[in-house]
């Protein structure tokens, strides 16, 4: 197999208030991986993500992207190659036009003409956001904000797209979009989703994260499917959902 896109080894983190957010955490991604990070509230799932590209550094542990370790004189490469869209696009989007939010990072890393043309067109076509180009972000319905949202940290060329909670409070229609859009993409991705449908659909593997600790890393179906992992980790599937039978 690979070496890891990125990986995580006992990796720990206490809060200043004592809550111990992980403990002795061991997951990898590989290229081309598109894997769910599971778990109830509570589980460590945001606190893991946000030591992926440095807004935490390991108090214990290790974390490394592309065989770059994580540590404060690497913050600015590693955020580079891991991007984060987060719960809520406005978060994310603040410029007048689609346009100029995509093209924000870029800018920041001194790309101008041609070539941040180029990398502008690039991301917008990846999510199709094209002809939204010139409308103001606050304008958008919330599905098209997620995609513009994406779009700004494709923009990056990042090696990894962390998403988190990616179907939360978009319609079926624009749920299905960005399915399709996902898909689409030719990079590694980490999805952190309370929408267990959504990780069968998406994702062949998963990992359930509770208590701070990994309790289950496998094939999603297998792991949707075991009544006893669900039950114990507050895992739920809407009433008459069997994973067993998913097509997808």
């Amino acid at each position: 197999m690979s070496s890891p896109t990125i990986a995580a080894t006992s990796l720990s983190f206490e809060y200043p208030d004592g809550t111990v957010a992980l403990s002795e955490v061991d997951i990898h991604i590989h290229p081309g991986e598109r894997v769910a990070l599971l778990g109830p509230n509570g589980a460590g799932k945001t606190t893991l993500i946000l030591h992926m590209n440095g807004i935490h550094l390991p108090q214990s542990g290790q974390v490394k992207v592309s065989g770059l370790e994580l540590k404060r004189e690497n913050v600015l490469e590693i955020r580079r190659r891991v991007g984060i869209v987060f719960q809520d696009p406005d978060d994310q989007l603040f410029m007048p036009t689609v346009r100029q939010d995509v093209a924000f990072g870029p800018q920041n890393l001194g790309l101008e003409g041609p070539a941040l043309e180029a990398r502008i067109e690039e991301a917008m076509a990846a999510v199709g956001v094209e002809d939204l180009a010139g409308r103001a972000p606050n304008h958008l319905s919330f599905g098209q904000k997620r995609r513009v949202a994406i779009a700004g940290v494709l923009a990056m060329r990042p090696e990894i797209l962390i998403l988190d909670e990616p179907t939360s409070n978009l319609d079926p229609a624009s749920r299905r979009e960005l399915s399709d859009t996902l898909r689409g993409l030719a990079i590694t991705q980490l999805i952190v989703t309370h929408d267990l449908p959504y990780a069968l659909e998406l994702c062949p593997r998963s990992i359930v994260l509770d208590d701070g600790r990994v309790v289950a890393d496998g094939v999603t179906r297998y792991l949707l499917s075991d009544g006893a992992l669900m039950k114990e980790h507050r895992l739920e599937l809407p009433v008459g959902f069997n994973p067993r039978l998913f097509s997808g």
